[in-house]
Parts: structure tokens; C-alpha cells; sequence
């Protein structure tokens, strides 16, 4: 896959999401993605490489970073928090899929019962696979 094919993918599964809305706060460079104003994940080049920026629970995060060299910590971001995905050897559809929506559900887990537009506990929770 290669990185516009990354973003793509990521910016089409992001845009399926309930409440998810597409703004550009950092200038034409950056795209946010954002539920009920909270950021659930963010697409740019750096240097000239394009890159998906998303939450992660910490622990899945080393993970991921550990068992793939395309997962790094988050560019510019909480480098607990937020890993960076570029586009590689093992970096699939499918992960680029369940990485967003894992992102989302994070940031939805987060929000006022009143404000969340799905339950984050079983949203999304049918195409998990290997978890």
C-alpha cells in the first residue's frame, strides 16, 4: 500500500464514522478528523512522506510499534497516546481500517455520555479480528 493509497483508505473509513467531521485548523497541510471537537486522528507529509496520525491505547501502541517498523510514536503528539502509521510492508487495508476506528472509539470513549454519537464499548466491535 503505498502512502496516498494510506491516506485514502484512512480518510474513507474516517468519514463513515458517526459524527466524524473533516476540518483544517493547521493550514491546507494538515487534515484533522474530529468527533464532537475532539481529534481522532490527523494526515500529513513528513518530509514528503504521507502519514496517518491516531490515538492508541498505550499498551496496543508498544505493541504495534514493537511488530512493525511503519508504526512509530505520534509526530508531534503524545508519544504514548498517538502513534504514526506510514504506508509498508504489513501495513493493510484492513489495519489501516481497525486502527482508525480503534482511534475513534478511544476518543468517543472519552466524550460525555450525552455527546457520544455511538457506544463506544460495541461500536465497531464485529470487525475486530485478532483481539
Amino acid at each position: 500500500m503505498n502512502g496516498s493509497i494510506l491516506q485514502k483508505t484512512a480518510a474513507d473509513c474516517a468519514e463513515e464514522l458517526p459524527g466524524a467531521q473533516l476540518e483544517h485548523p493547521f493550514g491546507p497541510d494538515w487534515e484533522v478528523f474530529k468527533v464532537r471537537g475532539k481529534v481522532f486522528m490527523l494526515m500529513t507529509e513528513v518530509p514528503g512522506r504521507p502519514v496517518v496520525i491516531l490515538k492508541a491505547d498505550p499498551g496496543e501502541a508498544l505493541v504495534l510499534r514493537e511488530h512493525n517498523s511503519h508504526i512509530t510514536p505520534g509526530y508531534h503528539m503524545n508519544k504514548k497516546h498517538w502513534i504514526t502509521l506510514e504506508s509498508g510492508e504489513g501495513v493493510t487495508e484492513e489495519l489501516v481500517r481497525e486502527l482508525v476506528t480503534d482511534s475513534y472509539r478511544l476518543v468517543v470513549a472519552h466524550l460525555p455520555k450525552a455527546e457520544q454519537p455511538v457506544d463506544p464499548h460495541t461500536y465497531g466491535g464485529a470487525t475486530r479480528t485478532d483481539r
